[in-house]
């Protein structure tokens, strides 16, 4: 299950794990058209999957989407927490709906479905979660205060859930992408900007949503049997570079 695999870097996340035969339920909150088209270009490509609305931020809408995808398929072995939003503004003028849009999105939706989730996982004795956070949860961004404690929360509570979970076999891990073309990001790492920032990263390169989408595979899968409580960055080495900031 990938919630917010309509698009972005949940959409290359449900490909890949479609790809490794995983039958995949794609979690959208308004975009039934965009779900739609990834189940069928997943199909279309051998795989199966299938489209499930619900908004991550509303436990009462988790708790319904997970009893759903149990009754249809009997359980779930590998949770992807992928759904995010980004309302930037600098903290002095942030409104409080702002600040807590996205963290009820962003934190609260890893909350609510990791909850959901795993005492079917505990009690089958085996699964694992992925949750999608970003190398802002370990650095600090103008403009990101929210985001950044977002995906910090989610880089806390991903140690915990894994602490807990260990000995019911099963695995709680997150995947740290840098700066990936998307969406999201849509005009910041263009022109002169991106450039800027593109030049602080040790290796010269933006993170594709595929590449992100093959660590994701990683981590749920077999060959990660022994990883736990690990925050995995995917960034092109930007976490190593001292002093990564706002280009100027």
């Amino acid at each position: 299950m990938v919630t917010g695999g309509s698009r972005g870097i949940g959409r290359e996340i449900c490909r890949a794990l479609a790809a490794e035969g995983a039958t995949v339920v794609v979690n959208h909150r308004r975009s039934a058209t965009r779900a739609a088209e990834v189940a069928e270009l997943i199909q279309a490509e051998g795989g199966q999957a299938e489209v499930i609305a619900a908004d991550v931020a509303e436990p009462d809408e988790v708790d319904r989407m997970i009893a759903e995808v149990v009754e249809r398929h009997g359980r779930v072995d590998v949770l992807v927490n992928n759904a995010g939003v980004a309302e930037d503004d600098l903290i002095c003028r942030m409104s409080p709906d702002s600040w807590l849009a996205v963290m009820k999105v962003n934190f609260g939706g890893v909350f609510h479905c990791t909850q959901a989730v795993l005492p079917r996982l505990m009690a089958q004795g085996s699964g694992s979660i992925v949750n999608i956070s970003s190398v802002m949860g370990e650095r600090g961004w103008i403009g990101q205060a929210n985001y950044a404690a977002s995906k910090g929360a989610i880089n806390a509570f991903t140690r915990c859930s894994a602490m807990e979970a260990a000995r019911f076999g099963v695995r709680v891990n997150a995947v740290l992408p840098g700066f990936s073309p998307t969406e999201m990001v849509a005009g910041l790492l263009e022109g002169d900007r991106g450039k800027q920032i593109l030049r602080q990263i040790p290796l010269r390169s933006f993170v594709e949503p595929e590449a992100i989408a093959q660590a994701v595979c990683f981590l749920a899968g077999p060959d990660a049997g022994l990883i736990t409580g690990a925050l995995v960055p995917v960034d092109g080495g930007a976490l190593t570079a001292l002093g990564l900031g706002r280009a100027r």
